[in-house]
């Protein structure tokens, strides 16, 4: 995507999508089976995620964040009466420029984020960060009483984001079990090292939130 804004299908959510994530979605409401049908029509169907901040998927009205990610429609079934099922692959964060009217659905000027420049992330950083998430795995699982697979395993990353910090952050961020919040942090970080600081803040929330619920 260009850095200038272009104008973009938008589908907000209860949740935030962080790049490399997949996204399944069941469509049935009439506005976003329209956006379907348009995004279908196009030669790369696409359109944006973001992050509602207050009301709801269904019905409108809701308000909503202003930074999000493209998601890549990678197979449809169609199933009729305008319901769809759809699995898409969310790309590259967007940032909102202006909303338009939600007319015949959800639209946006958005122009494409990448990282912004910023403190080189080092080996030492990133290996502190997987170490205190790998911890965190392990505290779960003892208190569930289940036995975890190898480092290698839990890790392990998609293939292209070896020599980039900023992807193989996104797709550590993805296994962590936090909120939207804290995702939200992640996501709208400028740089990799922004990203890196709230990746540590976010696990640090997340353990002391489960130290609380397992000591009650």
């Amino acid at each position: 995507m260009d850095r200038d804004p272009v104008e973009l299908a938008m589908f907000p959510l209860e949740s935030v999508l962080l790049p490399g994530e997949d996204l399944p979605l069941r469509i049935f409401e009439p506005r976003y089976s329209a956006l379907v049908r348009d995004c279908l029509d196009r030669p790369e169907p696409r359109f944006g995620v973001v992050l509602i901040a207050r009301g709801r998927e269904v019905g409108g009205g809701d308000g909503r964040c202003d930074v999000g990610a493209l998601a890549r429609i990678v197979d449809y079934v169609h199933a009729g009466a305008g319901r769809y099922t759809l699995d898409c692959r969310i790309g590259e964060r967007i940032q909102v420029a202006e909303w338009l009217p939600d007319d015949p659905y959800p639209r946006a000027r958005v122009r494409a984020w990448p990282d912004e420049p910023g403190p080189p992330v080092t080996a030492a950083q990133f290996r502190d960060l997987e170490d205190r998430v790998l911890a965190l795995f392990e505290r779960i699982a003892a208190a569930r009483d289940v036995e975890l697979p190898g480092r290698d395993v839990l890790l392990g990353y998609p293939e292209g984001t070896a020599d980039d910090i900023g992807k193989l952050l996104y797709a550590l961020a993805s296994r962590v079990p936090m909120g939207p919040a804290d995702r939200y942090a992640v996501l709208s970080a400028g740089s990799p090292a922004d990203r890196l600081v709230a990746l540590l803040e976010a696990v640090d929330s997340v353990a002391a939130m489960i130290e609380f619920q397992l000591s009650e």
